[in-house]
């Protein structure tokens, strides 16, 4: 396209460069704020000086260092697990091929049925926790299976229910501690431990509950329900996106829009039937 000195640019080569620009710059965002990104300012510092000693003829010097940097890329699979594992999640989570609305025109998803879960449950019990200020942390799985989050707590696998979740919720119950997964029309899982969100953006009169909230939608295409135990409000987490103080009827509409891609006015008319 154009050269500069004794470079030839091409598109090729411009496309190559905002690419990596655009690596560099989420992989930025993925360690930004938290202590993995000092652990690799170290590795970088490292091999920064065993570049500088290997063209000084430090023999020695050069030979402990190539050894270190031999097992760098092991080191630092092993050293950034967390957050490699984010980062895939999160082109998961992004892909084409994880848009269930992408299979929803197949034969085999057309005998699906979208009412399968019943939401009312969940709404009666929302409204009962926030009354008596109990909090509570209730995940709603869609495409992702969320099996490592659920082998985190006690296996379940048990019908939705009303007095079932506001059982589960309880302040003596040892069950209370960590968030539920709704797999289907079942709980699948209870005490379940799940990722806190580690964005500077968050507000701090919100708790760990919604931390846990957003860091789980923000890797997952999941929908959070959650009660404060503080201030008993209720509010849905989606794509990392909070939607707070939620009435029963508020609630009842952005489940149906986010879990059946029932559009707001559409439930309206129904309930005003």
């Amino acid at each position: 396209m154009f050269s500069i000195g004794f470079l030839e640019i091409e598109w090729l080569d411009i496309i190559d460069v905002l690419l990596v620009t655009v690596l560099l710059y989420q992989l930025y965002k993925l360690l930004t704020g938290s202590v993995a990104l000092k652990i690799f300012l170290g590795l970088l510092s490292i091999y920064l000086l065993y570049l500088v000693v290997k063209a000084a003829g430090m023999e020695l010097l050069t030979i402990i260092l190539g050894q270190f940097m031999g097992v760098g890329v092991l080191a630092a699979i092993i050293v950034f697990q967390p957050e490699i594992r984010r980062f895939l999640l999160m082109i998961g989570k992004t892909t084409a091929f994880n848009n269930e609305r992408l299979f929803k025109s197949f034969p085999w998803r057309r005998s699906e049925n979208v009412d399968k879960l019943s939401i009312t449950p969940f709404i009666e019990a929302a409204k009962s926790l926030a009354g008596k200020n109990t909090g509570a942390l209730i995940v709603f799985a869609r495409s992702s299976e969320l099996r490592y989050f659920a082998e985190s707590g006690d296996a379940i696998d048990a019908m939705v229910s009303k007095r079932l979740l506001i059982s589960i919720f309880n302040k003596n119950s040892p069950l209370h501690d960590g968030a539920v997964i709704i797999q289907g029309n079942r709980i699948k899982a209870a005490r379940c431990i799940l990722p806190v969100t580690e964005s500077n953006n968050v507000p701090a009169s919100m708790g760990l509950r919604h931390r846990a909230a957003i860091g789980l939608s923000e890797v997952t295409d999941s929908v959070v329900l959650v009660v404060s135990e503080e201030t008993g409000q209720i509010s849905l987490v989606r794509n990392g996106e909070v939607f707070r103080n939620l009435s029963a009827a508020d609630l009842r509409s952005k489940l149906n829009h986010f879990l059946f891609d029932i559009e707001p006015k559409v439930v309206e008319k129904v309930a005003a039937a």
